[in-house]
């Protein structure tokens, strides 16, 4: 009898998932079709739009907002959220940049892997706060937010390093394609990839949804919660710290204000991407799709003239509208599991 309630309770948390993957689709698909006709509506109103030159800068400004958006997911997940990735992304942006114009001998692989080296760092000090102090992530990273900025502006001391400080084999990284594709924009794909198929593969990376679906019970079922809470940010500022690497090479110019505010974006294309903001939902490929989405509207808009205020109105609008949808799909997915378990009982 045992036996029989244990296979019936599996059953019926498999077909929950399945349940809540299957709504994850569906928004993934609906920003794949918003962004059809994004591209179309603009392309036919100005041809330019749809040039190769164009579609390669849409790449080139959505792979760093999609890398650190890979990283916030992974937070996200847990009913946690990330407000620091903009000064990890200044801090190791401006620190590679100082090391590369100061000692152009130093290899560039060990500049990218020590930016990322001092992201996770910086990730592993949030993710401490957060899960073994337990404050709470909106607090505590809020707070490293203007720390580690300040400890970049202390660090710079009003210094910028521009392109000519820099090697020119490492700022051909942020130009160089690969049959046509931006290698930033490729890099981003790879990480995309990889992270997607650990969470949706990796017992580890399933337990960051049962972690953000809920915690309590994540405890009772043997999840080691603090310690995949403090892993989740230390990846996160380990992507970060990439992306800071990746912003360098792009710009070329940096200093201490490097990515000031870019936390908004980000966690804005996660939501547009469906990854609930309350945990427990939502995939890597939906949030950098977002990305893709809000750095295509960008370009739309400048492309037909629109003011930039507005811009940033329509991006505010489209946070408040996915997570109002959020809201109703996570009502509606409930209430599914609800008859289905009454009828189980039944």
């Amino acid at each position: 009898m045992t036996a029989t309630a244990t296979r019936t309770e599996a059953v019926r948390r498999g077909g929950g998932r399945r349940l809540v993957d299957r709504v994850a689709r569906v928004r993934e698909l609906g920003i794949v079709v918003a962004l059809g006709v994004l591209f179309g509506v603009t392309g036919a109103v100005n041809p330019s739009f749809l040039t190769y030159a164009s579609i390669r800068d849409i790449l080139l400004n959505s792979a760093i907002v999609a890398m650190l958006a890979v990283g916030q997911t992974l937070v996200v997940v847990t009913r946690n959220v990330d407000l620091s990735v903009s000064s990890v992304v200044g801090l190791s942006a401006f620190g590679g940049a100082l090391i590369l114009a100061d000692h152009p001998g130093v290899p560039v692989a060990v500049v990218v892997a020590g930016c990322v080296l001092l992201g996770a760092l910086c990730g592993a000090v949030n993710g401490l706060l957060v899960g073994a102090a337990k404050v709470p992530a909106l607090v505590a990273t809020l707070g490293t937010l203007y720390a580690f900025r300040g400890i970049d502006y202390a660090w710079a001391g009003g210094r910028q390093v521009n392109a000519a400080d820099m090697p020119e084999g490492f700022l051909s990284l942020g130009t160089r394609s690969v049959l046509g594709v931006p290698l930033l924009a490729l890099t981003a794909l790879v990480v995309l990839v990889v992270v997607g198929w650990m969470l949706g593969n990796l017992r580890s990376g399933r337990e960051l949804y049962a972690i953000g679906s809920n915690p309590e019970a994540a405890v009772l079922a043997g999840i080691r919660v603090r310690r995949r809470i403090v892993a989740a940010f230390v990846a996160n500022g380990a992507l970060a710290g990439l992306a800071g690497v990746m912003w360098a090479a792009r710009f070329g110019t940096v200093d201490a204000t490097v990515a000031t505010g870019k936390e908004l974006d980000v966690v804005a294309a996660v939501v547009v991407g469906g990854v609930a903001i309350f945990g427990g939902s939502g995939t890597v490929y939906g949030a950098a799709l977002g990305a893709l989405l809000l750095s295509g509207i960008t370009s739309a808009l400048a492309v037909l003239r629109v003011d930039a205020l507005a811009q940033t109105a329509i991006n505010g609008a489209l946070l408040l509208a996915a997570i109002a949808l959020d809201r109703i799909l996570a009502l509606r997915v409930a209430a599914a599991l609800r008859r289905r378990r009454f009828h189980d009982a039944t």
